[in-house]
């Protein structure tokens, strides 16, 4: 894995000093700690840090054609390489080393555009195609590997792999994106294509540009999710393992120490169980413990460790350990509220230590239904086809106004929220249902000013668009494809990405491979979701032969920290003081009176508002870190 930068004048061939491009790579050494190099000629910089897997001699970046027509800086791996490379030597081209960032040149020149579709990998780069004057950016289907890219004041545009390294370079507007502050405090990260800075941009997942100079910026889709959707898949659970195992065996590539993250649950086990099928030599496998028993899951790892003698280690943490908090802002660069960040950057850290390259589970939720979320969804929508729209509307909105609040109540009649998404359409119910925090919630935190600033923008559009997406998917996929736009690339990716990055460690997804997903997400729902088995039910059940019952069908258990305990325990200080930030006060965003009383009443134990305390907390830390 890598870390990637660049300029391109997009107005003419202004000459860019070497010591520019390095100070952007340097930002993001972290990505590539075991080599540096870079690329310049008139009006073009390409920079690049690399993390060494595959062709640890041959594979420096950036690296060129034969001929010098053709150059790239590439951050990922493409795991269908060595069969693109046959394809491409049948059809004349001629390979120097044996690294997966050839194919890509190679590919380019004699497919074109074509090229995007035939790689199976994740993958973010930047191609120079000297004679037709072009420069060509492109990102992954799900948007594992990052790419950021600005057009600075003197027409320059800069991109890399992380917002830092644009940052490095003068010109770039700062001010923040109204829009995307309020989509974080809905959602909990700033979705595509949006930074939380108005003038940067992410380049979407299953995307590239083409930028020649003179021309507006127009990213483009390659691959739209919606075909896979909408094929017919027969649930066999033999498809199953056979098209999970391909995954996996495409994933061990390496040239360096490889492992996996164990967690203990479903999905990472079962990569896990796999992976211990095709090894000669032993696994190694990674978890970390907490001390509080809500939060951990190492038993459950050691389990499986056990089955399958893997070489396990467990680091232990601390979970009154605060000594990340101050890192967060660096390592995302904008607000990023998941405190599954805190407990995924302590095992990437953990298994640095013993490998470069690390198998993990994610995605299999989203391929395979396995959040809760989804079985709510279908419940209400369930509910939705017996009854008419004006009458649920008027019935359960009326019902929600007058329920009393459930955060004091048992479980079984907190149903405030559930009406209040019965009286909506299926796309409105759905953002709430996803919202980390919803709009009666956030909208007391923030300024009348900044609601101004606003302009009727509505942060439940985020989910609303891709929900609405004219195809004809049953109820679930429905809900799957949202993720798929908004919460995979936007929180999940990103936090996968940067946590292990930071930590110069390489994950890789077998459950979101292209062709597994394909097939993961065309099964009818009755073989995603079953009343017995709950989300992943074909997943289990093909799983059996590999995995004991208690690991298979326990509750799903989060992997985050105790955020709460937090914030009236260690943080309690910090979190009292919140109201009174010069910081927050001054951005004009906030209402202070709001945020003290929430602190006053978390910390004496009154009411929980520990998710938008936790929002305002992490906001705060980023404009901390972006004074600096």
């Amino acid at each position: 894995m890598c870390g990637l930068a660049g300029l391109f004048d997009t107005r003419g061939n202004r000459t860019f000093q070497r010591e520019v491009i390095e100070r952007m790579t340097d930002a993001i050494a972290h990505r590539g700690p075991d080599d540096a190099g870079a690329y310049l000629e008139p009006g073009l910089a390409l920079g690049f840090r690399r993390l060494a897997i595959i062709d640890l001699a041959g594979g420096a970046q950036p690296m060129s054609t034969l001929d010098g027509a053709l150059t790239i800086v590439f951050n990922g791996e493409i795991y269908n390489f060595l069969e693109l490379r046959s394809e491409l030597e049948a059809l004349g081209a001629r390979f120097v080393n044996r690294s997966d960032t050839e194919v890509l040149l190679h590919g380019w020149r004699h497919w074109g555009e074509a090229l995007f579709a035939k790689l199976n990998g994740m993958f973010a780069f930047a191609l120079w195609d000297g004679p037709n004057q072009a420069l060509v950016l492109a990102r992954d289907r799900f948007g594992k590997k990052p790419l950021h890219y600005a057009i600075a004041d003197d027409g320059v545009l800069a991109f890399g792999s992380e917002i830092k390294a644009l940052l490095c370079y003068p010109g770039i507007a700062r001010d923040l994106r109204p829009e995307a502050v309020e989509d974080f405090f809905a959602y909990g990260y700033v979705p595509d294509p949006k930074t939380i800075y108005r003038s940067i941009h992410k380049l979407p997942p299953a995307h590239f540009m083409v930028v020649r100079r003179g021309q507006d910026l127009q990213p483009r889709r390659y691959w739209n999710p919606v075909d896979d959707f909408t094929r017919a898949t027969e649930p066999r659970t033999a498809d199953l393992i056979e098209g999970l195992s391909a995954a996996v065996r495409r994933r061990l590539i390496s040239d360096v120490p490889l492992g996996a993250l164990l967690s203990g649950g479903v999905d990472s086990s079962a990569v896990v169980a796999l992976m211990a099928g095709m090894s000669q030599d032993q696994v190694k496998t990674f978890s970390i413990a907490f001390g509080e028993r809500a939060y951990d899951e190492s038993r459950h790892a050691q389990a499986v460790a056990d089955r399958y003698a893997t070489d396990h280690r467990v680091r232990r943490v601390d979970p009154a350990d605060l000594s990340l908090m101050p890192r967060l802002p660096q390592i995302f660069d904008e607000p990023f509220g998941d405190d599954s960040a805190i407990p995924t950057f302590a095992v990437c850290a953990h298994a640095r230590e013993s490998v470069t390259v690390a198998l993990t589970g994610d995605g299999g939720d989203e391929a395979l239904a396995g959040y809760r979320r989804y079985a709510f969804h279908a419940a209400e929508e369930r509910i939705r086809a017996f009854i008419p729209g004006p009458l649920r509307h008027a019935v359960f909105g009326g019902l929600g106004a007058i329920y009393p609040h459930g955060s004091w109540l048992p479980k079984p009649l907190r149903a405030r929220t559930t009406l209040r998404e019965l009286a909506l359409d299926p796309a409105s119910a759905y953002a709430r249902i996803v919202a980390y925090l919803p709009q009666d919630v956030r909208a007391p935190l923030m300024s009348g000013d900044f609601v101004n600033a606003l302009g009727g923008y509505d942060a439940a559009d985020v989910v609303r668009t891709p929900f609405q997406v004219d195809a004809p998917l049953d109820p679930l996929q429905r809900a799957q494809y949202t993720d798929l736009a908004t919460y995979l690339p936007g929180d999940i990716l990103t936090k996968i990405d940067r946590t292990s990055m930071a930590n110069s460690l390489e994950l890789r997804s077998p459950l979101l491979d292209p062709d597994f997903y394909a097939w993961a997400v065309a099964l009818p729902p009755n073989a995603k979701f079953t009343r017995s088995a709950g989300g992943k039910a074909i997943f289990k059940q093909a799983m059996e032969p590999y995995l004991s019952q208690e690991i298979l069908y326990r509750p799903k258990q989060g992997f985050a920290a105790p955020i709460t305990h937090w914030l009236r325990g260690p943080m309690r200080e910090r979190t009292l003081e919140l109201a009174d930030s010069p910081r927050l006060r001054d951005c004009g965003f906030f209402n202070m009176n709001t945020i003290r009383s929430m602190a006053l009443a978390h910390a004496a134990g009154h009411r929980d508002f520990s998710k938008p305390l936790w929002l305002v907390w992490v906001f705060e830390a980023f404009l901390e870190h972006r004074a600096q």
